[in-house]
C-alpha cells in the first residue's frame, strides 16, 4: 500500500461526503448564471494554480511528509501526514466564512467516524486532526486547511538466509 494509493481513497472518500454539498462558484467572463456545485477534489495541487478563482470551490489533498520507524524489538511504523486545503466562494463575507466552516467540519467528521480508509489506512488519533482557517482578507475567497497523519502499512524488510 502506498501513500499514492493513500490520496486515491481520501479523494474517493471525501467526493462521496460532499457530494450533496452546494456551493456557489463565481461568475466567469462569459458566463451570464452563477451556478452551485460540490467542491472539486484535486490530489497534490490544482491542475493550474492560476486558475483557482475559476476552481473554486476545491479541496486539495497533499501529502507532506513521510515516516517509517522500527523501535528496537518492534514491528515497523509507518506513517503519512497529509494536508487537506479548502477554498470556497461567496460576496457575502458571512456566509462565505460559515460555509468554509461547513465544509471543514463535514471533512473532520468523515475523517474521525471511518476507522479505516479505503482497505489499509487509519488516522492517527494520538497525533489528532488540526484545522485553521486562513484569516488573511482574501474576500471573496475563503479558505482554511486540516493536517492529519495517517498509519500506512509498512515495508519490512527482506531477510536473504542464504546470503543473496
Amino acid at each position: 500500500m502506498t501513500v499514492n494509493r493513500l490520496l486515491h481513497d481520501l479523494k474517493d472518500l471525501l467526493t462521496k461526503a460532499t457530494s450533496d454539498i452546494k456551493l456557489p462558484t463565481s461568475v466567469q467572463k462569459g458566463d451570464t448564471v452563477r451556478t452551485e456545485r460540490a467542491p472539486a477534489i484535486h490530489l497534490m495541487r490544482l491542475p493550474d494554480s492560476r486558475s483557482y478563482e475559476k476552481i473554486a470551490p476545491y479541496i486539495i489533498i497533499k501529502f507532506i511528509t513521510g515516516k517509517d520507524v522500527q523501535p528496537e524489538g518492534n514491528v515497523t511504523e509507518s506513517s503519512a501526514t497529509i494536508r487537506f486545503i479548502f477554498c470556497v466562494y461567496s460576496d457575502n463575507e458571512e456566509d462565505g466564512a460559515l460555509m468554509l466552516v461547513n465544509l471543514m467540519e463535514t471533512v473532520r467528521q468523515v475523517l474521525l467516524k471511518n476507522a479505516i480508509i479505503g482497505e489499509a489506512f487509519t488516522l492517527d488519533r494520538q497525533t489528532g486532526l488540526e484545522s485553521l482557517v486562513y484569516e488573511d482578507d482574501s474576500k471573496p475567497y475563503y479558505a482554511g486547511e486540516m493536517i492529519g497523519t495517517f498509519t500506512i502499512p509498512p515495508i519490512e524488510r527482506e531477510v536473504d538466509f542464504n546470503g543473496w
